[in-house]
């Protein structure tokens, strides 16, 4: 697609996702400078800037642009330069946007194709301060916690305990939570002295948190890549 023409509707993109709420210049500076047709098929590079989620690879979908403005700037990322963990690489879009605002991402994703396909896009954008996996999601990085911030793309049926327990005091973490085959809420929670708060911040329906590597063997380590 002519590049004009992609500019063009990406600043009608960020003209809607600004009437919709996502209002932090940090977070829309990231959008902006992030193609996300480069993390789309070929065949859909037309439709990079529509706000709707769209499919990848492995039956999944890269996520509706308001989604991710809107679970991104519930991060309160800032201007400290938090290290994030992402739970559900899928395409990387998410974390392409998630390293201009963070010191360090940490990306899990199960499907080994998704995963191979995302490193091409970070080395391709020259993506330096994302590391990640291929594992079990739900089981968390336990190796880098506690961890400033943590975003899951795929819903749980409650908090995750044992990604939340990898939060630091202080720390934030987005989630969708509800049904799995239904309406479910993003929630902003929040690790303080005492415990947890959370609100809630939009409804969406996302695939759900499923526990385990999708192509995992025995005795197999998970793979990871700087």
């Amino acid at each position: 697609m002519d590049p004009d023409a992609l500019a063009a509707r990406k600043i009608s993109l960020l003209m809607e996702l600004r009437k919709w709420g996502v209002s932090d210049r940090r977070v829309l500076a990231a959008i902006e400078c992030t193609p996300r047709e480069v993390f789309l098929p070929d065949f859909l590079h037309a439709r990079a800037y529509d706000n709707v989620a769209l499919p990848i690879e492995c039956g999944q979908t890269i996520s509706q642009p308001l989604v991710v403005g809107v679970m991104t700037q519930a991060l309160d990322l800032g201007d400290h330069n938090p290290r994030c963990l992402e739970i559900g690489t899928g395409s990387g879009y998410q974390a392409a946007i998630l390293s201009k605002l963070c010191r360090r991402v940490y990306s899990i994703e199960r499907h080994r194709e998704l995963f191979l396909g995302a490193q091409r896009h970070f080395k391709a954008l020259h993506l330096t301060n994302i590391v990640a996996r291929r594992s079990d999601g739900s089981r968390g990085w336990p190796e880098q916690a506690p961890i400033d911030r943590i975003i899951v793309t795929a819903a749980a049926v409650d908090i995750p305990p044992v990604l939340a327990d990898q939060l630091a005091e202080g720390g934030v973490m987005v989630v969708p939570v509800g049904d799995i085959y239904g309406e479910q809420q993003i929630l902003q929670v929040r690790r303080t002295q005492d415990g947890f708060d959370h609100q809630s911040i939009l409804s969406v329906r996302f695939v759900p948190l499923i526990e385990g590597d999708a192509e995992e063997k025995g005795g197999e380590k998970p793979s990871e890549i700087v």
